[in-house]
């Protein structure tokens, strides 16, 4: 029988008491202690790894295991207020932020909506878009590795200043596509190697959101123009090199979350003729994406350095992560980011990032943020 008296209890009891109030204390705080806000730095969504029937032999990247990057931002506007802002804080400014994230690529690409050229201030309002030499080299030292020039305005300053952008972007090892002194550079792909995987870069400019002069001729420097029937022939020729083709569009109705006729018709014969994987830019907003035939296609990642601050889906983009290995696309990463002051992207709070995410309506990261598909 056990007597509860009023005497002094000793010290060894005391401390005893002392040690179950803590144990106690530390089990509830496991227990009952809130779980922080999911980063939405990193996303995933993990996707079939089917053969892709390439050309290409890979018996002998499957020797040793081969996992290849490609990170692939928005549009890319250095002018207007962005140049300000730059010349203000420097021209890694826009990058600062995500620099870190961009450097874990090992292709990083982008699609460049500026000429570099030396010139006048673009003051805000105006339409033709020029940036100071040495955004290149801050571009490069932010992880950039390849750009698309298929675009309106990467050729307003004409002639002098596409060709000026082509030789500050070779000074920095940046490699570009969808751009050229003539029709042939301009509709040429661009190979890169990495960790045993080469892959083809071909991008295209809608002919209805450009002016017919910006296409490269024969002796003419210039874009290369949307064009199934070159589209087919030259993701044919590349798959005899590369392992995968990747394809750059520049395409759509700005400002819209719906891809229109043309994106829908040039991106399914894409990939139809082969190609791994279709990124789109133009309308500055998240697009729907599709899967098609088993591949992806994301007809606008939005914004990834712009000034049209004035709404906040002008703001928003995507950066999106996507890993390689011998038999194709398998995993999906998104980075959701945010553009403030007019120049600078930053990672998105969890409750925009998910608001981002859904415009996509892709099924496999809607709940769980992530899936996997079933082998064939």
């Amino acid at each position: 029988m056990l007597y509860f008296t009023r005497t002094k209890r000793p010290l060894v009891y005391w401390s005893l008491c002392a040690l179950v109030i803590v144990l106690a204390v530390l089990t509830a705080f496991f227990i009952f202690r809130r779980e922080p806000d999911p980063t939405f730095n990193i996303i995933s969504i993990i996707t079939n790894t089917g053969d892709t029937n390439n050309e290409v032999d890979n018996q002998n990247l499957n020797s040793k295991p081969t996992e290849t990057s490609l990170i692939a931002v928005g549009d890319i506007m250095l002018s207007r207020v962005v140049g300000s802002k730059l010349k203000k804080n420097g021209f890694d400014y826009s990058f600062r932020e995500t620099a870190e994230y961009l450097k874990t690529g090992d292709i990083v690409f982008g699609n460049l909506e500026t000429s570099i050229t030396p010139g006048r201030q673009i003051n805000t309002g105006e339409l033709s878009f020029r940036a100071d030499p040495g955004v290149e080299t801050a571009m490069k030292d932010a992880g950039f590795s390849l750009v698309s020039l298929a675009n309106n305005h990467t050729p307003n300053f004409g002639a002098p200043g596409l060709s000026d952008t082509f030789s500050y972007l070779n000074a920095a090892g940046i490699d570009f596509v969808g751009a050229g002194e003539n029709e042939e550079q301009a509709y040429a792909p661009v190979y890169i190697e990495r960790l045993g995987l080469t892959f083809a870069f071909l991008a295209y400019n809608d002919d209805d959101v450009v002016p017919a002069g910006y296409k490269a001729g024969s002796d003419r420097p210039g874009t290369a123009f949307m064009d199934i029937a070159k589209l087919t022939e030259s993701i044919q020729k590349a798959r005899e090199r590369a392992n995968f083709v990747i394809i750059s569009m520049h395409s759509g109705t700005e400002y819209t979350t719906e891809p229109n006729k043309s994106q829908k018709e040039f991106a399914h014969a894409a990939i139809d003729a082969g190609a791994e994987l279709v990124i789109g830019h133009h309308p500055h907003v998240i697009q729907k994406a599709e899967i098609y035939q088993g591949k992806y296609i994301f007809y606008s990642l939005g914004n990834f350095v712009f000034d049209q601050m004035w709404s906040q889906e002008t703001r928003e983009g995507l950066v999106a992560k996507f890993l390689f290995n011998a038999k194709g696309l398998f995993k999906i990463e998104f980075l959701p980011i945010i553009i403030y002051d007019y120049a600078q992207p930053k990672a998105a709070d969890t409750e925009s990032a998910i608001k981002m995410l859904d415009i996509l309506n892709l099924e496999n990261i809607i709940n769980n943020r992530y899936i996997e598909l079933k082998q064939p």
